[in-house]
């Protein structure tokens, strides 16, 4: 059987962690881009930069040249912005990315207020209370019309709230509520950091057995894929291939678990280059990498706006099995580490 080099599983779950506390919605990612900066900067073979959008782009020289590579995961999650300052004082919210608002419902949150301090808050119906409200909140659908965010600050009206620096376009970030038992991590937002701390540790493993990638290779953290376009832009013009390295969904009807990495093969864009999967498969297949094969009728990827943005390459799909995703979601090591040696393979081949 062939043999990868080791990875530091230590060092991708404190990657993980660090990402997971750092408040990233769409839109709002300049924190957790510096971090991760400062991180690949301690590998001084990558050649780093920033696209106009705030993507972090990380290059590294490899031993052949012919055919550039390039592998990407976004650091941008799920959140919202203030869509309104209601009479009361409450905030009225506009989504960004796409979650069902039930799924948010009681979670704690922060808003970033344009003109002062973050405050914090919780997301609400707006007749919360079951011993004022019975009916209403057994039966009230969840969207923005019904749904509000009670901010912990003095305040009954909107005046009293923008006193405190809130303006309409302040960003909301979701509270991830990490915790880490039994070798599950179980947080929101491992969509995509999960994959983001996947990429670093199989980087700083190269990096550790003084090894480069096969071909040079190009590493893009994007911070727009929750909306649709994080991709789109900022790979060379002569990229041949890129494997995008995302969440795998769990579900009735679905081949994925928490505890495999996942190679999709069609999504709701269609299917992946047929090739480039095969590829990887048969590198799964030799080191005895653990992974499910899936499709994903509700999903799109990094790889999807890259094609549709123009992009003439072989995309490739793979990624850890998460449970409840967009929600309250979990994952386990074995899907990690699985998808962290897939990610190695694919660099060494």
């Amino acid at each position: 059987m062939k043999k990868l080099p080791d990875f530091d599983q230590a060092y991708l779950n404190e990657i993980l962690l660090e990402l997971l506390h750092i408040p990233s919605p769409t839109g709002y990612t300049d924190q957790v881009i510096s971090y991760l900066e400062r991180q690949l900067a301690a590998f001084p073979d990558l050649i780093l930069r920033r696209t106009a959008k705030g993507a972090l782009v990380a290059s590294w020289a490899g031993e052949g040249k012919t055919a550039l590579r390039g592998l990407t995961a976004h650091v941008d999650t799920l959140g919202a912005m203030v869509k309104e300052i209601k009479p009361n004082g409450r905030l009225k919210l506009t989504q960004l990315g796409g979650y069902s608002w039930n799924t948010i419902e009681g979670e704690g949150c922060t808003v970033f207020s344009n003109g002062g301090e973050p405050v914090r808050g919780t997301v609400l119906l707006n007749k919360a209370s079951g011993h004022v409200f019975s009916k209403e909140v057994n039966t009230t659908e969840r969207s923005g019309a019904t749904m509000e965010i009670r901010l912990d600050y003095r305040t009954t009206s909107a005046e009293e709230t923008r006193e405190s620096g809130i303006q309409v376009g302040d960003f909301i970030a979701f509270d991830p509520r990490v915790e880490t038992t039994q070798g599950f991590i179980r947080s929101r937002h491992l969509d995509d950091k999960a994959a983001v701390a996947c990429l670093a540790a199989a980087i700083q493993a190269l990096n550790n057995a003084g090894l480069r990638p096969a071909q040079e290779t190009v590493f893009l953290f994007s911070n727009y894929e929750e909306v649709g376009h994080g991709a789109a832009a900022g790979f060379p013009e002569e990229l041949k291939e890129l494997v995008v390295v995302d969440m795998a969904a769990i579900g009735e009807g679905q081949t994925s678990d928490e505890f495999h990495a996942t190679l999709c093969v069609k999504d709701s864009g269609g299917p992946y280059h047929h090739g480039l999967s095969q590829r990887l498969r048969s590198l799964a297949d030799d080191y005895k990498i653990p992974y499910k094969v899936d499709i994903y009728p509700y999903y799109g990827s990094d790889g999807g706006a890259y094609w549709r943005a123009g992009g003439d390459v072989a995309v490739a799909l793979i990624g850890p099995g998460v449970d409840a995703s967009h929600s309250y979601e979990r994952t386990h090591q074995d899907a990690l580490i699985a998808t962290t040696q897939g990610i190695i393979a694919y660099l060494l081949s």
